[in-house]
């Protein structure tokens, strides 16, 4: 609390600053009303590193998750008809591969797989960057009255998701959407929940987890770093 006037709002903070009067030909002391929150962004940030901090899952635990979720959407699904699995750019598209791939040993089918780009859809495009990286959708088949499953490596927000489903429904109306994660590390921000799940993990707001994917990484592990200061 201020001790000078009262305080118009939890942001705000009456403090001292000198000006120069000219009429005194000296610096004065005068009250003028500050933006804590804006001083607060003004301070220097630390630099900080990242630090590995434990192997969550290796090569051979990812793909036999992989081998049960595709179980797993089969058996939920009721078979492979109407199906179809959108991978989210970049490392749901791989993952989604690998599950379709799953599939087809399992019901001898050839399950589609779409490529869904949600950069446009982002809710904080604006902040990202100047000028969006775009990559390509990729979803040769129509998806009116499909069984979506979209595809992704890890649910955090939940705003990836919510980017991915107004991109789907852009594209028409599905008869049922569900979400696919190879780890679900909380802390969502949206009334978003995966049906199927690699890997539930606790993580604390510094923490983050790293999906490698041959692929892409050129290795096969998952991760949990740390953010601390140098």
């Amino acid at each position: 609390m201020c001790s000078r006037g009262s305080v118009t709002g939890a942001q705000q903070c009456c403090a001292p600053t000198k000006e120069l009067e000219p009429r005194l030909g000296r610096c004065v002391a005068r009250w003028r009303w500050i933006d804590r929150a804006a001083a607060r962004n003004d301070t220097i940030t630390r630099p900080m590193r990242i630090v590995e901090k434990a192997q969550l899952m290796s090569a051979e635990e990812i793909d036999r998750t992989l081998q049960r979720l595709a179980h797993e959407i089969v058996e939920k699904s009721g078979g492979t008809k109407h199906l179809a699995l959108i991978g989210i750019v970049r490392r749901g598209v791989p993952l989604a591969q690998r599950i379709a791939q799953a599939m087809r040993g399992i019901d001898g089918v050839d399950v589609p797989v779409g490529i869904l780009d949600i950069t446009l859809y982002r809710d904080d495009l604006s902040k990202v960057a100047p000028q969006a990286v775009l990559r390509s959708s990729d979803i040769p088949f129509g998806v009116d009255d499909m069984d979506l499953v979209m595809v992704d490596d890890v649910l955090y927000t939940g705003r990836t998701i919510r980017a991915g489903m107004n991109g789907l429904f852009d594209l028409g109306r599905p008869k049922r959407v569900s979400l696919c994660v190879l780890v679900d590390r909380g802390h969502r921000e949206m009334p978003i929940e995966a049906r199927y799940i690699g890997r539930k993990v606790q993580t604390s707001d510094t923490e983050i987890i790293e999906v490698r994917l041959r692929e892409i990484d050129k290795e096969e592990r998952v991760v949990l770093v740390d953010r601390v200061e140098k």
